[in-house]
């Protein structure tokens, strides 16, 4: 492997952990930014996911997106939506990665590391943003949980911009917290055992 072809992977990579780390705070968000990129040529889609910055894809990833933001802001839908994004966090951190991936790697194998590298890489911050949300809930009877959405959405938004301006950055970033918050959970499960 030449240096050149070294460093597209590193950079897929990072993208790809950097973009599914995003979706781990909002879902819908990062897949609609990087449809909307990949559509204007500032974020190149890998074969096989072009039909992200189609308008058949961004249509329903932009309403998807709006009611994802506004009933995170309503105490009562914010833990619904918690539960059911469980799942779809995952599923949309490993497209995005899979979508990063297949820039230097055939659909069908970068499909299936999306799955393996971007559903985890979103897990962790989804697991972070419920548990900080519900010591929130539990210490402010959420009145607390719109302020926190709002740093969420601006967060996810900063973690997007940062991936794709440097990709390599963020992959060291996402690579901190994930240590950071494992070594903590580590830390938690030796004191209650």
């Amino acid at each position: 492997m030449d240096l050149g072809s070294a460093w597209d992977m590193a950079s897929a990579l990072g993208l790809a952990i950097g973009l599914a780390a995003c979706a781990g705070l909002r879902a819908w968000l990062p897949l609609l930014l990087a449809g909307i990129l990949g559509r204007l040529g500032l974020l190149t889609l890998g074969s096989g996911f072009h039909f992200l910055q189609d308008d058949r894809a961004l249509i329903p990833l932009g309403v998807a997106t709006l009611l994802e933001l506004a009933a995170d802001k309503i105490p009562a839908l914010d833990h619904a939506l918690d539960v059911v994004s469980t799942v779809l966090r995952p599923a949309a951190g490993a497209l995005l990665a899979a979508s990063m991936l297949g820039r230097v790697s055939d659909p069908l194998i970068s499909l299936v590391l999306g799955i393996a590298i971007g559903a985890p890489a979103a897990l962790l911050p989804h697991a972070a943003k419920s548990g900080l949300r519900a010591a929130s809930t539990a210490l402010t009877a959420g009145l607390a949980n719109p302020v926190l959405s709002l740093l969420e959405d601006l967060l996810a938004v900063l973690l997007f911009v940062l991936t794709v301006v440097l990709p390599l950055l963020a992959l060291l970033l996402v690579a901190g917290l994930t240590f950071f918050v494992l070594r903590r959970l580590r830390r938690r499960s030796r004191a209650a055992a």
